[in-house]
């Protein structure tokens, strides 16, 4: 039995070997349009934005990312009057409609350039210092208190 499986393995192989000495086509791909090119490349309506299927933890992503790009909203999940301005400001800085709303496309370069930026933000914190933004020291106003405390306490038992 394992004679037979020996033998048609070395046969698959001298089979095959012609596909080693193929090398590279020159013959040009068929390059195939988006799935659907209306939402590609129309404007932005609520429609579209219906289409992409934002969750409430994706619009969440969508509001982190324009407030990381410098267009401040507020992160709650729901494209409220000021997501919407924040996503034409954006649009608008972009060359796009600004509609506020958004398209597939328009999701997709939010998504990266937000990416981009918060690789860029990760980077800078790691240069200045590491973990100073998320320091674990006597500051803030619990350090303070804790600090308060401790030289009351301090100074009643040290007499």
């Amino acid at each position: 039995m394992r004679a037979l499986i020996l033998a048609l393995s070395i046969l698959a192989i001298v089979d095959s070997a012609h596909v080693a000495t193929a090398g590279l086509s020159n013959t040009p791909r068929e390059t195939l349009a988006p799935a659907d090119t209306v939402i590609a490349t129309s404007d932005a309506t609520k429609e579209t934005e219906d289409q992409i299927g934002l969750t409430k933890a994706k619009r969440r992503q969508v509001q982190r990312g324009l407030t990381r790009l410098g267009f401040d909203t507020k992160i709650n999940g729901k494209f409220d009057d000021s997501t919407r301005a924040a996503i034409a400001r954006w649009q608008e800085e972009h060359g796009y409609p600004a509609t506020g709303f958004l398209n597939a496309a328009q999701h997709k370069v939010l998504t990266e350039a937000a990416r981009e930026a918060g690789k860029s933000d990760h980077q800078a914190r790691r240069r200045a210092g590491g973990r100073a933004r998320y320091s674990r020291g006597v500051g803030g106003p619990i350090g303070a208190i804790g600090g308060a405390v401790h030289s009351v306490v301090g100074g009643i038992f040290r007499r």
